[in-house]
Parts: C-alpha cells; structure tokens; sequence
C-alpha cells in the first residue's frame, strides 16, 4: 500500500514535536497516542533478551512508561530519516545524549548507530516500531556514569530495577521468543 509522501513527512514532524516536547515534560506516555490500538514496540536487549509491548495500553505503560522511567535529563535528537512512501517504512536515527557533561566537557553519549524502524499504519500513527541500539555502548555508557558519579537517582533506579530483578520483569523475553516477531 503506497502513501502520500506529504502524509508520511508530516508524520514525521509530529512526531518529532512530540517527542521534544515529552522529553522537555519527562514523562513519554503521551507518545502512545501515535500508536495503533494493536501495535507493537519492540528491541533486543542483549544476547539473551528481546523486549516486546504489544498493543497501545502496554506501549503507554511499559515501553515509553516502566522503560523510560528513569531516563530524565535525556534527549534522543533525531540525525536523519529514510521513508519509503510505497511501503510505509520510516526510519530515523537518533542519538541519546545526557545532560551531564564530563571534565572535559562533553555530554555522556551513547556510541555506536541507534535508530527507529516504524511501519506507518495511516492516519498519523504507528502500527509498529522496532529500536536498535548498541547494548554493549549502553553499558559501557552507564557504568562510566555509575563511576564517574552523575546517575541521577531515577537512572540508579532503573538500573536497579533490571540488575536485581528476580525472573523476567514486563515485556521481556527470551530471545527469540517475543509473543510476535520482532523483524
């Protein structure tokens, strides 16, 4: 199904407004009203985990609400964007950038490519999207933060929440074994 290609870049500048104006609030959940009452939000967590939230309620409350928590004083500016008008794919490159800067300066960073593949549904919302990101830079990143002493107390938090959790906490599965297929 092809989509008019005006549709899809203003689609794109909503969300990007939308995102700016969340991170500036701290709290994502608004960002679930761009999604399909039946979409899905996912991404890998590493060499054993795959995360997935299915439908709009669990994109709200555990994808941009549970993982997002936390993450305050983190802006994720979009570099660029490739949109496919016959297919409806759209995908932006974003870098996650902290407040805190180091001695020398510059903001602690994630390294590496991150990004977001969407698959437009049509009217100004998301049937799915799927993040990538280095997960090793993540952790690189955060143990650097962790020394250095910049964790604010909700990222400590978070990070606490996935280190001492006891099984597999919401929307997390074995990898390869999501409750729908995650490419």
């Amino acid at each position: 199904m092809a989509f008019d290609r005006a549709e899809l870049d203003e689609m794109k500048e909503r969300w990007l407004q939308a995102n700016i104006d969340v991170e500036k609030a701290g709290d994502w959940r608004p960002l679930a009203d761009f999604y399909t009452e039946g979409a899905t939000y996912g991404w890998n967590y590493g060499p054993e985990y795959d995360f997935m939230a299915v439908g709009r309620d669990e994109i709200r409350d555990i994808a941009i609400g549970l993982e997002m928590d936390g993450l305050d004083g983190w802006t994720y500016p979009y570099q660029t964007w490739v949109i496919d008008e016959q297919t409806g794919d759209m995908i932006g490159l974003w870098k996650q950038v902290n407040e805190a800067t180091r001695a020398d300066g510059s903001h602690y960073a994630l390294n590496g490519v991150q990004g977001s593949w969407f698959k437009y549904a049509g009217d100004f919302q998301w049937g799915w999207q799927r993040d990538f990101f280095d997960y090793g830079n993540v952790t690189a990143l955060f143990t650097e933060m962790l020394t250095d002493g910049v964790v604010t107390p909700g990222l400590k938090g978070r990070i606490d929440r996935v280190l001492n959790a006891e099984g597999l906490l919401p929307g997390w599965y074995p990898l390869g074994q999501t409750p729908v297929p995650m490419w």
